[in-house]
């Protein structure tokens, strides 16, 4: 019997490979939207019966938030690019052919996040990391106009030189715990790493956290290591810029903050929080000048992620229970907001009221105006800054406060300027933009108990 841990991968799996073979749009479209379905139901249930890991797969307190997260977000964008892909058919820009394949592409995308984030060892990690990367990759050019191929192009070559950076990090942990653990398989799993870390090379972990930093560094999307970002999400179809910045980009920060907790546990080994930090804030402030500066939505959006995820990487990095805690809840922000935004992004009030003003709605969210969940994790970041080091505090709020500006500058333009584009209705995304919304207000009030245990209980587990 299969069970749920074995699930989340089995069932993209096996769903990627029916796709590949299945010639018709609406058949293909509505597997796609089971199977990711399917999925969720089944990570939900990990919080119910927690499955035994092993050397190759774990699930613990840590990878259960990011599983949910990524699963929820994968079932409602499979439901918005069913109505987005049936358009692209229909005004000629994808054939069937590249249908069946972005279909199956999506369903091997989620293969490899789960795997990523249920990896017991870190090599398989990186390989699962890897082939997430070169799936986007894929799905980035299917338009496979010029923009699209040296969007995907500039995509691969800077993904290849993070994911390279992150392999020799990978394998220089290997060679610290190698002494210790022994050759073999036991030297790349994480359970037995944290057993033993006390005992490694500091020099060695030292030098593999930068590696690291940098190498995923570069798939979370900080500066300067962002510039595949921008293009990536301007250039592929709109469902891929929802995952994008809603999941992969979480996919890569949960390797990194994997590999901080393994140097948290080396008394002698450097401290990662403050790079980190530094990290985190150069990103936030970097990305918020250069909202002013973007023309195109998505790449304005794109710069947004950044910003974000650089605020979660400085909350990660600060470190403590409250800051950890604010880092969990924003990463669940901006994910659920950021997706929900690209399932409206292009959509005019005048010519789509309903969506056009729930793009109004993620852009008031995404800007970190109350009473929304990501002005509760903004001011939990913020204040728990302020009690320790008051002037990154003060640095932090200058770049939200530099992103809301240029966010709402551009809000004009985006969702009350004139039509440009198609002008029909686009029903079948209501549903995914709202319920993301409606969470992203809900925690903005009030967050269940149990959630708020649960988040606690992993804000300890970081650090």
């Amino acid at each position: 019997m299969i069970d749920a841990l074995t699930g989340v991968l089995v069932i993209p799996a096996i769903a990627a490979g029916l796709l590949a073979t299945l010639p018709g749009y609406r058949l293909s479209a509505r597997l796609n939207v089971l199977a990711a379905l399917l999925t969720f139901l089944t990570a939900i249930s990990l919080f119910v019966v927690e499955p035994t890991s092993g050397s190759y797969l774990l699930v613990d307190d840590l990878n259960k938030v990011f599983i949910v997260l990524t699963t929820f977000v994968g079932f409602t964008t499979s439901v918005f690019s069913a109505s987005y892909i049936g358009h692209e058919i229909e005004i000629g820009r994808l054939t069937t052919a590249f249908v069946r394949f972005y279909h199956a592409m999506y369903q091997v995308l989620m293969f490899a996040m789960n795997l990523a984030l249920v990896a017991n060892n870190i090599g398989l990690m990186w390989v699962a990391i890897e082939m997430a990367t070169l799936t986007t990759v894929l799905m980035v050019g299917i338009y496979r106009t010029h923009e699209a191929l040296e969007a995907a192009w500039k995509y691969f070559i800077l993904g290849s030189v993070g994911i390279a950076l992150a392999l020799f990090g990978t394998i220089l942990v290997y060679m610290a715990a190698r002494p210790v653990i022994g050759e073999g398989l036991e030297a790349m799993v994480w359970t037995i790493l944290v057993r033993h870390a006390a005992k490694f090379d500091p020099a060695l972990l030292n030098v593999a956290f930068i590696f690291l930093l940098l190498g995923y560094g570069t798939k979370v999307g900080l500066a300067p290591l962002h510039a595949w970002l921008p293009d990536a999400h301007a250039e592929g179809p709109t469902p891929i810029s929802a995952v994008l910045s809603g999941l992969l980009l979480n996919v890569a920060l949960y390797a990194l903050l994997r590999f901080k907790m393994l140097l948290a546990l080396n008394p002698a080994a450097i401290a990662p929080g403050p790079l980190m930090v530094i990290m985190g804030l150069v990103s936030c402030l970097f990305a918020a000048f250069m909202l002013y500066r973007r023309r195109d939505i998505k790449r304005m959006f794109a710069y947004s992620s950044i910003e974000h995820m650089g605020i979660i990487v400085f909350a990660f990095g600060m470190g403590g229970a409250l800051a950890n805690f604010a880092g969990l809840l924003h990463m669940t922000m901006h994910s659920l907001t950021k997706s929900a935004i690209f399932f409206a992004v292009g959509r005019l009030t005048v010519t789509n009221p309903v969506l056009g003003w729930g793009l109004v709605l993620g852009v008031v969210a995404i800007a970190g105006l109350p009473p929304l969940g990501i002005f509760m994790s903004e001011f939990l970041v913020v204040s728990s800054t302020f009690a320790r080091e008051p002037w990154l505090a003060t640095i932090l709020v200058l770049g939200i406060l530099v992103a809301l500006g240029g966010l709402f500058l551009r809000l004009n333009t985006i969702a009350f300027g004139a039509p440009r584009g198609p002008t029909a209705p686009a029903e079948a995304s209501y549903v995914p933009m709202f319920a993301h919304l409606a969470i992203v207000f809900m925690a903005g009030i009030y967050m269940p108990p149990a959630l708020v245990d649960g988040f606690q209980n992993v804000a300890r587990l970081l650090g």
